[in-house]
């Protein structure tokens, strides 16, 4: 089975930080790629962030420099680590996982609010 929970979401004032977590289920071991993406209300979803298994990364333009997502490949756990959020940041923020042969799988989303 895939199975994904997320966590870390929240609400923060403009500036500050947050830490999500995605965790995938520890029977898969065959991920190509982790990575997050979010949706604002009235708004199309968009990638956020993505890091294969081997760690190379990629980022929206609107938040390079602020996040930074990484992986526990043991753990099988990617993390988006928040910083300096704006109000134009707050969006429902989904994970998702590419496995082999197999497909894409989706993460049941975590609120993040920033306020100001």
């Amino acid at each position: 089975q895939v199975q994904l929970v997320e966590s870390g979401g929240g609400l923060v004032q403009a500036g500050g930080s947050l830490r999500l977590s995605c965790a995938a289920s520890r029977s898969i071991f065959n991920i190509n790629a982790m990575g997050w993406y979010r949706q604002a209300p009235g708004k199309q979803r968009e990638l956020v962030a993505t890091i294969t298994s081997g760690g190379s990364t990629n980022y929206a333009d609107s938040v390079k420099g602020r996040f930074t997502v990484s992986r526990d490949n043991a753990k099988n756990t990617v993390y988006l680590q928040m910083n300096s959020l704006k109000p134009e940041d707050t969006a429902v923020y989904y994970c998702n996982v590419e496995v082999a042969t197999r497909g894409y799988y989706w993460g049941q989303g975590t609120q993040v609010t920033v306020s100001s």
